[in-house]
């Protein structure tokens, strides 16, 4: 089958290879001239664990192409993927301005019926207003269909190979016929293919990520009523995970969620309920205790160095999670940016976003070349992301390189007894303090 995806960002790029991998002819389009040459060179612009090796395999047999030309990339396609950005306006709300665009661009150019997707997460109503805007210029007959998608980064291979479940919300039986044959190799162990209206599979993704927010959230306030009265949340989220109507997922505490995904869909549910005249006011208290969570982990380094100007602070972590370079409302940057404000100093290491971080800040903040470097000279450590490269290190390396043996694991990422033992002041989340 010859698949166009429309845009080449993280979703774009891992759906167009992924489709490829199965036999399907993909090309893929980009208005940025810089990232389609990348491309077409064999490089790619941006890291996902094993992302890279399906990248070259299909590119490699000329199942997978780049070009920044609309008109030829859909030609000859069945269907359509617009996996464009839809980044969140100043009232939180998506702005769809990329695709309706596109959509408005295709109508004129489509020579054959064609299935067109909505892959990007969008507002309930969206398919909507993609139909409409394609139908302004179409001469052919066209489906307009929301499928949205689940990929977790860090894994995202691995979930749109082996989905948990494919969402297709179509009220077009020929269409819902075409998703149906180009699922189906992903499908084939019987997870299941849910077929719904557009509206209701738009709002699924919402409510999907929206859940998964709160339940962090809630983790995270349980947390901190665990450190007033003295109890572990270690081991108050085994408590609960066991329990199969709660699971083990998503229970544990740290700096808050953060990505591209989160906060931008969380903002949007709740602001398409505001739309519509409903006050989904449990959704003010995950935005709410998210930012606090943050804050609080300041508050608790400030509280043992009330005065950090001067200080030098390791920090290890700077993505919003390991396995991925992506640093969207990382809980790091906020640390970056209140830390440096208050004069202290930050020697900084992440496996894969050094990048990304150092295109900000340049020299206000040094890079390490290894998390040990990021440490010689500094005061204390801060941890913000739980790479595993951080969950086994020398602590006796540690110890001779901090001018002080205090961490602010903001991860929970080592035991109790084990700080206890080595000598370490210790601050993590929702349990007690060591030293």
């Amino acid at each position: 089958m010859k698949i166009a995806v429309v845009g080449t960002g993280y979703v774009g790029l891992v759906t167009g290879t992924c489709f490829a991998e199965t036999g399907n002819e993909v090309t893929c389009i980009d208005i940025n001239q810089s990232k389609i040459d990348m491309l077409n060179a064999g490089q790619m612009p941006i890291y996902e664990p094993d992302l890279d090796v399906l990248f070259e395999r299909n590119k490699k047999e000329g199942r997978l192409k780049f070009t920044t030309s609309l008109v030829d990339g859909i030609k000859g396609a069945k269907i359509i993927f617009l996996a464009l950005p839809t980044p969140p306006g100043e009232d939180g709300s998506a702005d769809l301005k990329y695709i309706l665009g596109v959509a408005k661009d295709l109508g004129p150019i489509l020579s054959q019926y064609v299935v067109i997707v909505d892959k990007s997460t969008v507002p309930v109503g969206t398919a909507d207003k993609v139909r409409a805007e394609v139908a302004k210029g179409a001469k052919v007959e066209f489906d307009v269909v929301s499928n949205p998608e689940f990929l977790r980064e860090g894994v995202a291979v691995e979930d749109f190979m082996k989905p948990e479940r494919v969402v297709v919300g179509t009220s077009s039986h020929k269409a819902q016929d075409v998703m149906a044959q180009l699922y189906e190799p992903f499908v084939r162990q019987g997870n299941p293919v849910l077929f719904m209206d557009e509206r209701s599979a738009e709002m699924t993704k919402y409510a999907a990520n929206s859940f998964l927010a709160t339940k962090i959230s809630f983790m995270n306030e349980v947390a901190n009523l665990c450190e007033k009265v003295g109890a572990d949340v270690d081991q108050v989220r085994r408590g609960i995970g066991t329990d199969s109507r709660i699971g083990k997922r998503f229970l544990f505490p740290g700096l808050g969620y953060g990505g591209s995904c989160f906060p931008k869909d969380v903002q949007a549910l709740h602001q398409t309920a505001s739309q519509n005249g409903y006050d989904f006011s449990i959704l003010d208290s995950v935005m709410k205790v998210n930012q606090i969570q943050r804050e609080l982990f300041l508050k608790k380094i400030l509280e043992k160095y009330p005065d950090v100007k001067g200080m030098t602070i390791a920090l290890w972590g700077l993505a919003f999670k390991p396995n991925t370079d992506d640093i969207r409302e990382a809980p790091a940057l906020f640390l970056i940016d209140e830390l440096l404000d208050r004069g202290a100093k930050i020697r900084a290491y992440d496996p894969e976003a050094i990048a990304h971080v150092r295109s900000i800040y340049g020299d206000k903040v040094y890079f390490g070349t290894d998390q040990y470097d990021a440490l010689t000279g500094s005061d204390i450590l801060v941890i913000a992301t739980e790479w595993n490269t951080f969950r086994s290190p020398d602590f006796d390396k540690v110890s001779s390189l901090l001018k002080e043996k205090v961490i602010f694991d903001g991860r929970n990422l080592y035991s109790l007894p084990h700080m206890n033992e080595l000598g370490f002041y210790y601050y993590s989340v929702g349990r007690k303090t060591i030293g």
